[in-house]
């Protein structure tokens, strides 16, 4: 990595970067209070009249399948083709990506346009890489199970990929880097994982490289997890706590609380 994590967090801070989130109906608010206690600005802007033109102006784009529909993939080929016209960034979400014949058409049209990076479960990771499954949105599958096929996928389609769980694996097909930290209540508080997702998105905006934008981002999230967990009781005051914490990180205690090892 050439930027800490750390200095990646206060990098993105002191830019506060415009992120356009097109995420699900569950994850919305989840996602932009996540956005904006890690200092960052969100935006859940996903209609095809005017997504293009927004992702002209956000400084990185998310793209979430979770509640897809017709009329919302316009709008998210829309975000991407302005994304890429305008050369920002875009981090992609395959939410039960193979669950359905119907997602796993959406999610062929939507990684054949050049995602920065892709964010997922392990089952997810493994279904776009031509394998595994998951059940619905849960995965089936360890990240360590994944680990190959994400190598190959970021090596084939030129991006960086993040296969998140218990301990999260990051490469771009050349480097890659094991993050373990985190709660295990933070699968039980719904849209956390998309949130991340977004925060991913903050990060590439700011951050030149997206292999360490998106070390820094899953950096961020599982220390903000672990000072959380500290004085929760189960998932519901987790999640309060999560966006406490999240917002009293300093750079220090992201660089020094979570394990990141090469793999």
């Amino acid at each position: 990595m050439t930027t800490s994590p750390g200095a990646a967090l206060v990098a993105m801070r002191a830019a506060n970067p415009l992120v356009q989130c097109i995420t699900n109906y569950v994850a919305m608010n989840v996602a932009a209070n996540t956005l904006l206690a890690a200092g960052a600005s969100p935006a859940m802007i996903h209609a095809a009249e005017e997504s293009g033109e927004f992702a002209a102006i956000a400084g990185a784009l998310t793209v979430n399948i979770g509640t897809v529909s017709p009329a919302w993939v316009e709008g998210m080929v829309g975000a991407i083709d302005g994304a890429l016209a305008a050369g920002r960034p875009w981090v992609l979400d395959p939410v039960a990506a193979s669950a359905t014949t119907y997602r796993r058409a959406v999610t062929g049209r939507l990684i054949d346009l050049a995602p920065t990076v892709v964010r997922g479960n392990a089952s997810e990771i493994l279904a776009l890489a031509g394998g595994g499954g998951g059940r619905g949105v849960d995965a089936t599958d360890s990240v360590a199970a994944a680990e190959a096929g994400a190598r190959a996928l970021a090596a084939e389609r030129g991006c960086v990929v993040a296969a998140t769980g218990a301990v999260d694996f990051v490469t771009d097909g050349v480097r890659a880097v094991r993050i373990a930290g985190g709660s295990p209540l933070m699968p039980r508080v719904t849209a956390l994982g998309c949130a991340l997702t977004c925060l991913v998105g903050a990060f590439a905006a700011t951050v030149p490289d997206p292999f360490d934008a998106t070390v820094a981002a899953l950096t961020t999230f599982a220390a903000a997890g672990e000072l959380a967990a500290q004085d929760a009781d189960g998932p519901g005051s987790f999640g309060w706590r999560f966006l406490d914490a999240l917002a009293a990180l300093g750079a220090k205690a992201v660089d020094t609380s979570v394990l990141v090892t090469p793999a």
